[in-house]
C-alpha cells in the first residue's frame, strides 16, 4: 500500500518563504539577516552598519533643513513662486536607503559614505511657476540662493533636450551646515509630467528589472514628457555666478 503525503498549508508557506529569500542572492540574505540591517524592494539590501550611517545621515539632514526652509521660501516669495509640496521636503528614510542601496548595487566599489556625499536630494524642494514668469523666476531664485552664499554644485537644465525629462534640477550646498538640497524649477505641465512618470522610472531603476522592460519604460516616460510646452528662454538658463553677499541673521 503506497501512502501518499500532502504538502500542509504551513509546510508550503515556508517553501515559498525560503525560495524566496534564496533568489534574492547570498550577499542579500546575509544583510537581511544581520541585525540592524534593511531590505527594500527588488532585492536591494544594506546591512547594519550601512543602515546605521544612513540613519545618522537623516538626523544631520533635518538638523539642517530648518534654516535651508528659511531661505528657499524667502526666495519663492520673492519670485512670487508657488512652493509646491512643502511638507515633503524632507525625503523618507525608506526613500534614501533604496536610493544609496541602487547606487551600491550598481556600482561595488562605493562604500555608503561615498554615496551619500553625493547625494543632493534627502532635503528638497519644488518652485513652479506658470509658462510666463517662469524663466525670470528661475534667475531670480538662483540669484537670490547664490548671493546668500549657497554654492551651486548641480546644474541639470533638460527643457532642451529631445526626448525624455523637461524641467530644471539644481543642486546646492548650504554655507554654515554644509548640507546638499536640491531645488527643482517646474511648470505647471512639467510638474505634472514628472509626477505622472514617477512610478515607470522607480521601476527602471530598480536592479531587478529588465533591459526590455527598462527600454520600454523609457518610451512611456518620452511620451509624456514630449507633450510639455518649454517656456520662452527656458533652455538657456544658466547656474549663477558665486555669491558675495552675507549669509541671512540666524541661517
Amino acid at each position: 500500500m503506497t501512502t501518499t503525503t500532502r504538502p500542509t498549508p504551513i509546510r508550503t508557506a515556508l517553501c515559498g518563504a525560503l525560495a524566496a529569500v534564496l533568489a534574492l542572492g547570498p550577499a542579500a540574505v546575509a544583510a537581511a539577516e544581520e541585525p540592524g540591517g534593511w531590505k527594500g524592494e527588488g532585492g536591494l539590501t544594506l546591512t547594519g552598519g550601512e543602515n546605521n550611517t544612513v540613519d545618522a545621515y537623516v538626523e544631520r539632514a533635518r538638523e539642517a533643513e530648518r534654516s535651508i526652509s528659511v531661505q528657499v521660501r524667502a526666495a519663492a516669495a520673492m519670485s512670487e513662486a508657488e512652493l509646491v509640496g512643502f511638507d515633503q521636503r524632507l525625503k523618507s528614510p525608506d526613500s534614501l536607503k533604496r536610493k544609496v542601496a541602487t547606487a551600491l548595487a550598481e556600482q561595488p566599489g562605493r562604500n555608503v559614505d561615498t554615496v551619500l556625499a553625493g547625494i543632493t536630494d534627502a532635503v528638497r524642494y519644488t518652485l513652479q511657476w506658470d509658462d510666463a514668469a517662469y524663466t525670470s523666476g528661475v534667475a531670480t531664485v538662483a540669484d537670490t540662493l547664490a548671493g546668500w552664499r549657497n554654492d551651486s554644485v548641480k546644474w541639470s537644465n533638460t527643457w532642451g533636450r529631445a526626448s525624455g525629462y523637461k524641467g530644471l534640477n539644481t543642486g546646492w550646498r548650504a554655507p554654515r551646515s554644509g548640507q546638499l538640497f536640491e531645488v527643482q524649477f517646474h511648470t505647471e505641465a512639467s510638474k505634472k509630467a514628472q509626477e505622472t512618470t514617477h512610478k515607470l522610472y522607480e521601476e527602471q531603476r530598480l536592479p531587478s528589472t529588465g533591459p526590455e522592460r527598462k527600454q520600454q519604460l523609457q518610451r512611456e516616460q518620452d511620451a509624456i514628457f514630449a507633450a510639455v510646452p518649454v517656456p520662452a528662454g527656458a533652455d538657456s538658463l544658466a547656474a549663477p555666478a558665486p555669491g558675495r553677499g552675507p549669509v541671512p541673521a540666524g541661517v
